[in-house]
């Protein structure tokens, strides 16, 4: 199965968003998932059109001058290790190659991976508070 790679949110519906978040404690739900996709700059998803499902998904939020950050990316885990991940990640630095900074914050364990879509590593600082983990109230 190849997945269709789309950055369009018509027909898509939270039911077609089960399965992310994976290990969150407190995650959202699809309904709020499809909202934080509509509000992005920009959006890529890989799309299971014989299971009408979302497989895998990246999100991106931009000035559109000099900034982008890549807060999310996702891919199921039956569809990891294929590829699909990968060509997310292509595709959104794609469509922010003309911009100073493309930035985003992941796990050690994770840092190989991005490495190997063309990033570097970096230091950084963040703030959590995982009560507002599944959304902003």
């Amino acid at each position: 199965m190849q997945p269709r790679y789309t950055d369009s949110l018509d027909a898509i519906t939270p039911n077609m968003l089960t399965g992310f978040f994976e290990g969150w404690p407190n995650p959202p739900s699809p309904a709020t998932h499809l909202q934080i996709l509509r509000s992005s700059a920009h959006i890529v998803l890989a799309i299971d059109d014989e299971r009408n499902r979302v497989i895998g998904f990246i999100n991106a939020i931009s000035d559109g001058i000099l900034s982008a950050y890549i807060p999310l990316l996702e891919v199921l885990p039956e569809h990891r290790r294929q590829g699909v991940g990968t060509e997310l990640v292509s595709r959104m630095l794609g469509t922010f190659h003309d911009l100073y900074m493309i930035d985003l914050t992941c796990d050690p364990g994770t840092q190989p991976f991005y490495e190997s879509c063309g990033m570097m590593r970096s230091t950084g600082m963040m703030c959590r508070d995982f009560a507002h983990q599944s959304g902003a109230v």
